[in-house]
């Protein structure tokens, strides 16, 4: 009696240290994201305010002004992203799913991988010796063409996950009841597959709405507002990193100020993304 009441009281010590163990992990992940936020709160949360949202920047060494044209440059270059990279990844993905051959579709997510861990500034390069070489000139197509290739591996590998848990039932009903193979894939896979489609792809432009690198061989930026794609754009990463580096005290407190609303801009699309899979986390069949 003693041993196994000694025993259950080790037991009892080792599965609360292992959860405290487990608690403390998980702060020390957390607080980093916390300190970053708290200090982004700290030093941009005064120079948020409507100006910011409505003017352009102020000429060299004037206070004031805004990123009103680098937020709105952000988002056009979100959608020219969009458009590249939506449709090319989501076919990618449902080939990978639903065509192919096991050695085809082996090589594909490889290369696939692989592009996901190629550094944003290589695809800027890319991009600078594809688009702004030949056409002589930066522009927001280039931008949008950089932004878009580096949504595509995490868009395709996504929409394969997503489609290979749609149940193979699914498909032999409708194949059985004579529906064409493509009718099944749109009307039947993709459509009960659409939530965790459209989840990659918002994870894909929360992933490239802050990128600086490839922006800066390809979009330069523009004090102005853009009227032509043709043109050099501004992008809100892009601002905060010219501010950043200027030896102006006002510049550097609308960079935090940018860094703040790009951060706040990811989180509310995790939201969205969250929001979006809750009823798949809570019925995962």
């Amino acid at each position: 009696m003693q041993a196994t009441a000694a025993n259950h009281a080790w037991r009892k010590i080792k599965s609360a240290l292992v959860s405290a163990l487990a608690f403390v992990s998980a702060i020390l992940v957390i607080a980093p994201l916390g300190l970053v936020f708290f200090y982004l709160v700290k030093s941009g949360a005064s120079s948020v305010n409507w100006d910011f949202f409505t003017q352009l920047p102020k000429p060299v060494g004037v206070v004031g002004g805004g990123m009103a044209n680098a937020i709105a440059g952000s988002f056009e270059l979100l959608g020219l992203a969009a458009m590249i990279g939506v449709p090319i990844g989501v076919l990618g993905g449902v080939y990978l799913a639903e065509y192919g051959s096991t050695r085809t579709n082996s090589l594909l997510r490889f290369i696939a991988d692989v592009l996901n861990g190629v550094p944003s500034i290589t695809w800027g390069v890319v991009v600078y010796g594809l688009v702004v070489l030949r056409f002589k000139g930066f522009s927001a197509y280039a931008g949008g063409l950089a932004l878009g290739f580096m949504m595509v591996p995490l868009i395709m590998r996504t929409t394969e996950e997503v489609l290979l848990l749609v149940p193979n039932g699914y498909r032999e009903a409708a194949l059985a009841l004579g529906v064409s193979r493509w009718k099944t894939i749109v009307h039947i896979v993709m459509k009960t597959a659409s939530k965790g489609i459209v989840t990659g792809i918002l994870l894909a432009l929360a992933r490239v709405a802050g990128e600086t690198a490839p922006l800066l061989f390809t979009a330069f930026g523009n004090r102005f507002w853009n009227h032509s794609l043709s043109e050099p754009i501004a992008a809100l990463p892009l601002q905060i990193f010219s501010y950043a580096i200027s030896p102006y005290e006002d510049w550097h407190r609308q960079a935090w100020a940018g860094a703040l609303v790009l951060v706040i801009m990811i989180f509310f699309i995790n939201v969205l993304v969250r929001f979006l899979t809750r009823d798949r986390m809570a019925n995962p069949t």
